[in-house]
């Protein structure tokens, strides 16, 4: 038997993560840890086990391996059968760690030693004088750079999701832009071009894309690697401000750009102009300027 050298009082946050991690979507290798742990006894055997979960032996003997090995219970015999004993500091935490195996977002942003995370509000709410705000909400309607997408017609949700660099690609060659725009993590925005037209003007624009390597809906904490990614986009010297993502963009990420388009607007004096593309607009852009897209 393997002797544990972690210690789970110096990391107990990164000793939760690592049970969490190996139970993962397992449902009966998590049904042979809740046997373990169900109760007041230390030590189960196999038997007590099958019994408990309904599997075969050859089963329970799997997975109860499987978790030996990880060292989130001990293996031995008792009265000659194999049998698995509880570990004191996992049969503390079994609720946490199964709380966490059930909620896969709450993992994801579940601090530990090895992967901290910065608690970041949703949303940024900073007070100026109203008078001086001008912050608008627009979209892709309203520019008249992608004024074809206006009589686009697709069906909502069906669509087939693009690389973000040929997306990002196809924008340029809408807008005409014949920069050039590498990713380099320290980056304020994705495509920065001073010829979106909106309202008949011409203005500065900044845009953030989040390619199909991004899933579900879009919330700030996905956007940067600590979420920061609106707040270094409104850095920009613009007036326009945008985000596009292959998906659903949740209320959120359109509230807290507001807030900073609101204070960018307060500061500057000036209209600030903000909006985001979801995967349906997205698609649209795509049905109106099909060689821009091509690959």
């Amino acid at each position: 038997m393997p002797l544990s050298v972690s210690d789970a009082r110096s990391n107990p946050a990164d000793q939760i993560a690592h049970a969490v991690e190996v139970l993962g979507r397992a449902k009966q290798r998590i049904a042979v840890f809740k046997a373990v742990y169900y109760g007041k006894r230390r030590v189960k055997s196999v038997n007590d086990i099958a019994t408990a979960t309904g599997l075969d032996r050859i089963r329970v003997l799997q997975e109860g391996k499987r978790l030996s090995d990880n060292q989130i219970v001990r293996q031995i015999r008792a009265a000659g059968i194999t049998s698995y004993e509880k570990d004191p500091f996992y049969g503390v935490q079994k609720k946490k760690i199964l709380s966490l195996v059930s909620d896969p977002v709450a993992f994801a942003n579940f601090p530990t030693k090895a992967r901290p995370r910065a608690a970041l509000p949703k949303v940024v709410t900073i007070e100026m004088p109203r008078r001086r705000i001008q912050a608008r909400y627009i979209t892709i309607d309203e520019v008249d750079s992608f004024a074809r997408a206006r009589r686009a017609r697709v069906d909502p949700g069906d669509y087939t999701p693009i690389a973000e660099s040929r997306f990002k690609a196809g924008i340029a060659k809408i807008l005409h832009e014949s920069g050039r725009f590498r990713d380099w993590g320290g980056e304020r925005n994705d495509l920065y071009t001073s010829r979106v037209v909106v309202s008949g003007k011409r203005h500065a624009a900044a845009f953030a894309f989040k390619g199909p390597g991004t899933s579900g809906t879009l919330t700030p904490g996905k956007m940067g690697k600590n979420g920061d990614q609106i707040q270094r986009l409104f850095k920009t010297a613009a007036s326009v401000f945008i985000v596009q993502y292959w998906g659903q963009v949740a209320e959120s990420v359109t509230e807290q750009m507001e807030e900073f388009a609101k204070a960018k607007s307060a500061v500057e004096g000036t209209v600030i102009y903000f909006g985001v593309i979801d995967g349906d607009d997205s698609n649209r852009l795509l049905k109106a300027y099909p060689k821009a897209f091509k690959r």
